[in-house]
């Protein structure tokens, strides 16, 4: 099993290149752990308070589940994914199957930050993409997924995303192997690395008519 850890800014293009990386592998062989599903949950909080919770601070996620489900995964078991909703804050009571796969994907903000994850990993890479490209990317998305008007979604940009982009998910980018800059948009290095996951699942597959 290769495990690929991709982070970066929001906006910064993460889902496209997981995307591209899953298109151009035979179908079945990627399977997806993304940071999001595993936010804590704030069912226990009101709800006018839980638009206050900062999601961007390592603090927001549960590592130890995260990090529990990847060893599961490399121990060939199928794991329950959590799944959580943005618009109430809270993790829901369904659960997504995921099954080990050849190549397993961790993709979030902060993957890189949890030493316990990076010591899992066998690539980690940073989507990298200019400040006001992510900004115009989040006030699309979260405008049309996440009910905000473009001045809440700039609001917490100013106050939230901004600092903790600088604090956590910048300073993350040293511990990357591989840097793609211009987001989904840089072709040439997706190439690479889809080159690099598809050399290392040829090995592996020959390793194992080899054994």
């Amino acid at each position: 099993m290769l495990v690929i850890g991709i982070a970066g800014g929001t906006g910064s293009g993460k889902t496209t290149v997981v995307n591209k990386i899953i298109q151009s592998l035979p179908a079945g062989e990627v399977a997806i752990l993304p940071q999001d599903s595993y936010y804590k949950d704030s069912s226990h909080i009101p709800p006018e308070e839980r638009q206050k919770i900062n999601f961007d601070e390592p603090a927001a996620i549960e590592w130890t589940l995260l990090a529990d489900h990847l060893r599961q995964l490399k121990e060939g078991k199928t794991i329950q994914m959590p799944t959580y909703s943005y618009l109430t804050c809270t993790r829901q009571a369904e659960t997504v199957e995921v099954k080990p796969r050849d190549v397993v994907i961790v993709e979030g903000i902060l993957v890189l930050n949890d030493p316990q994850l990076r010591d899992m990993m066998d690539v980690k890479v940073f989507v990298d993409a200019d400040a006001d490209e992510r900004l115009i990317r989040v006030i699309a998305r979260d405008c049309i997924e996440r009910g905000r008007t473009p001045q809440m979604v700039i609001d917490r940009y100013t106050e939230v995303l901004k600092p903790m982009h600088e604090m956590y998910i910048q300073p993350s980018k040293r511990f990357a192997d591989l840097i793609v800059p211009q987001g989904g948009n840089n072709t040439v290095a997706i190439n690479l690395l889809t080159d690099y996951i598809e050399s290392r699942l040829h090995k592996s597959q020959q390793a194992r008519l080899g054994d």
